[in-house]
C-alpha cells in the first residue's frame, strides 16, 4: 500500500503565505510526477502545480509567480509554497503522486486533502 499524508493548510489573511507538505510512504519503487490540485466549493478539481522526477515544473496560470512547487526525492515529499494568497485561492488542496511499485505497474495516488482558507 501507498499513503500520502498532507499537512500545512489553515486560515490566513489575503496577502499571507502558507506551506503545504505531502509525504509519500509505503511500497514504492519510484515516484514520477508529484503534484498539487485544488477543489473549491461547487467547482471541479483543478491542477495547481506539478513537478516531475527530473524537477521540471508546471503551474496553473492563476498561481504563476505566487506559488512554488518543490520536491525532496530523498524524503518522497512534495511541497507547495503559497505566497500572496488571495480569497479565490480558498479550496481543499490535494496532493497527487504517480508511483511505480516494485515489480508492478504505475498507480496514481491522492492525499486526503488539506483546507486552505484565505480571508479578505
Amino acid at each position: 500500500q501507498v499513503q500520502l499524508v498532507e499537512s500545512g493548510g489553515g486560515l490566513v489573511q489575503a496577502g499571507g503565505s502558507l506551506r503545504l507538505s505531502c509525504a509519500v510512504s509505503g511500497n514504492i519503487f519510484r515516484i514520477n510526477v508529484m503534484g498539487w490540485y485544488r477543489q473549491a466549493p461547487g467547482k471541479q478539481r483543478e491542477l495547481v502545480a506539478v513537478a516531475t522526477s527530473g524537477e521540471s515544473t508546471n503551474y496553473a496560470d492563476s498561481v504563476k509567480g505566487r506559488f512554488t512547487i518543490s520536491r525532496d526525492n530523498a524524503k518522497n515529499t512534495v511541497y507547495l509554497q503559497l505566497n500572496s494568497l488571495k480569497p479565490e485561492d480558498t479550496a481543499v488542496y490535494y496532493c497527487n503522486a504517480e508511483v511505480f511499485r516494485p515489480f508492478d505497474k504505475r498507480y496514481i495516488y491522492w492525499g486526503q486533502g488539506t483546507q486552505v482558507t484565505v480571508s479578505s
